[in-house]
């Protein structure tokens, strides 16, 4: 175990490359020397090259950590949505004592229990769920992650998933047609499909296809900024936070996550109002013989940009100390 209390973390994923420096040698912990690379890089240890070089540390933290947008095994990742292959033993290399990889919403579920309350937007009721149950983290972005923090007695389990990638399943006749249309173009139509930011344009082109219109070349960013204009833009966001509210409720069932659901990823943090006023929470409570359940469940927006950066100083501090 490195007895330096610093941690290079870093969080990246399939279009973005962030890096900081947190010291967790004195409460409360101090994040610095932060920089997203926006730049391309042909792997990863490129783009970690580039930050120690701009970050101008005297002395190399004693620990790296990085959150990683992809399931982790044997110290070793692929990444999802961009074919970066990273290694513990990779970041040893560099100089670092002690190394881990760590899938970034596992990292996002280290960082809930520790994140100060102004970190979280609710959205529908305010409701403070189930003490010591678990919590479930969910997050559309480039893709669509999920991951558990299971809590039973005391003891704290992170667990990844990777569901995501589970099947589409529509809760109305329009959600079918819409079904259908991108099952023709993708064949199997994952969660991931509609609810990322591909997924948005996913789901405005169906519904052009739907209506006999020629659907235009916009990216998800316009088709959020043209809702109130444009009926197929409109619909579109409507149905992808209906849909998100739907599966995050599937999710809550899924992990019995009574201590509450939090969404992540930069999307839902830039349509918030968006999801405050549409039926994403009315979606989450429709589940029939369960709607009780899951309407005694909160669900809050991560706020806060360093909540990868700490979960991930969070996560090497404890595995280092033998937990």
């Amino acid at each position: 175990m490195s007895n330096d209390g610093r941690v290079l973390v870093g969080d990246v994923g399939g279009t973005h490359a962030r890096f900081a420096v947190v010291d967790t040698s004195a409460e409360p912990w101090s994040i610095s020397g932060r920089i997203d690379l926006n730049a391309d890089f042909d792997d990863f240890a490129a783009a970690l090259k580039r930050y120690l070089e701009r970050a101008g540390l005297a002395t190399l933290p004693g620990a790296a950590a990085i959150a990683v947008a992809g399931p982790v095994t044997a110290g070793s990742v692929v990444l999802t949505n961009r074919k970066w292959k990273i290694t513990e033993q990779d970041l040893r290399g560099f100089g670092f004592a002690d190394a881990l990889l760590i899938n970034d919403f596992v990292a996002l579920a280290f960082a809930v229990e520790a994140l100060p309350a102004g970190s979280f937007h609710t959205i529908g009721p305010e409701l403070t769920g189930l003490a010591g149950e678990p919590i479930s983290i969910i997050g559309a972005g480039t893709g669509f992650g999920t991951s558990c923090l299971a809590r039973f007695r005391g003891r704290t389990v992170p667990v990844a998933t990777e569901a995501g990638h589970m099947g589409f399943a529509p809760s109305d006749d329009r959600e079918v047609a819409v079904l259908k249309v991108l099952t023709r173009r993708f064949g199997r139509l994952s969660i991931e499909r509609l609810l990322s930011g591909p997924g948005i344009e996913n789901l405005y082109t169906a519904l052009s296809e739907l209506d006999g219109r020629a659907a235009l070349a916009l990216s998800a960013a316009d088709i959020v900024a043209r809702r109130e204009s444009d009926a197929d833009c409109g619909e579109a966001v409507a149905m992808f936070c209906a849909i998100y509210g739907t599966v995050a409720g599937d999710i809550a069932l899924a992990h019995g996550a009574r201590g509450g659901v939090y969404l992540a990823g930069g999307i839902a943090q830039k349509i918030e109002t968006v999801l405050d006023a549409s039926t994403f929470r009315a979606r989450f409570e429709s589940k029939g013989r369960m709607s009780d359940y899951v309407k005694a469940i909160p669900t809050r927006l991560i706020l806060s940009e360093d909540a990868a950066f700490l979960g991930a100083a969070r996560a090497s501090v404890e595995f280092r100390s033998g937990r």
